[in-house]
């Protein structure tokens, strides 16, 4: 299934260049770099996620007005994070960022579905973003489905084969799966999209996969 999914992506991608379709990437007004390095935008992150697990946030001090006056027109953030849509994971909140800093991606499981890769090679490629981190978290409700594999309604049984390389390589521990899940997404973002996996060779972006503890609020990098 991972190599049907690779092979998608990447023909769409080259199909769209054929086709014009990614002239806005050298549009240079729409590019918007972040002056981080890879590595300064995740140490940017870890601080700003061991304030929050400390209860130092500084994110809240900043004038929310201001900030929101300078993002009308533009956005720079230098981070993108997809992180699943569970209520409990608030992306902003735990690295103790503000308007403008993280492009979120989410969606249950924090999978690296195709219109997730097309959203993050648009945050990495125009927006410029340094990191992006696929973040799970603990007691994650579509992994736990999905390692139990019992039917479910309407289309929540379509995230299960999306998880099921994570369960054949970690086996049925929630925790243990939950962290191979992040890998193994982080692993096809890193790999299988081609704007990501070149820009990930040449040392502009980094991508990396952690596990959010909602009892202690740390993220732990995978």
């Amino acid at each position: 299934m991972a190599f049907s999914r690779r092979s998608f992506i990447g023909a769409s991608a080259a199909s769209l260049v054929a086709a014009g379709s990614l002239d806005f990437l050298s549009t240079p007004h729409l590019s918007a770099q972040s002056p981080l390095t890879p590595d300064e935008a995740l140490r940017e992150l870890v601080d700003g996620n061991e304030r929050f697990a400390a209860g130092r946030m500084t994110s809240i001090e900043h004038d929310l007005k201001v900030l929101k006056e300078r993002t009308v027109d533009k956005q720079e953030p230098y981070a993108a994070v997809l992180a699943c849509a569970d209520s409990r994971v608030p992306v902003e909140l735990i690295f103790d960022q503000t308007i403008g800093h993280v492009f979120v991606t989410r969606v249950a499981g924090n999978l690296a579905t195709t219109e997730i890769i097309a959203s993050l090679e648009y945050g990495a490629a125009v927006l410029g973003t340094k990191v992006i981190l696929v973040l799970g978290h603990a007691n994650c409700g579509a992994v736990k489905a999905a390692i139990q594999g019992k039917d479910a309604p309407g289309q929540i049984s379509a995230l299960f084969p999306h998880i099921q390389p994570a369960i054949d390589q970690a086996g049925s521990d929630l925790a243990t799966v939950t962290k191979a899940n992040a890998q193994v997404q982080a692993k096809l973002l890193s790999e299988a999209s081609t704007v990501i996996a070149p820009m990930v060779k040449e040392g502009k972006v980094k991508v990396v996969a952690g596990v959010y503890d909602i009892g202690t609020g740390k993220v732990t990098l995978a």
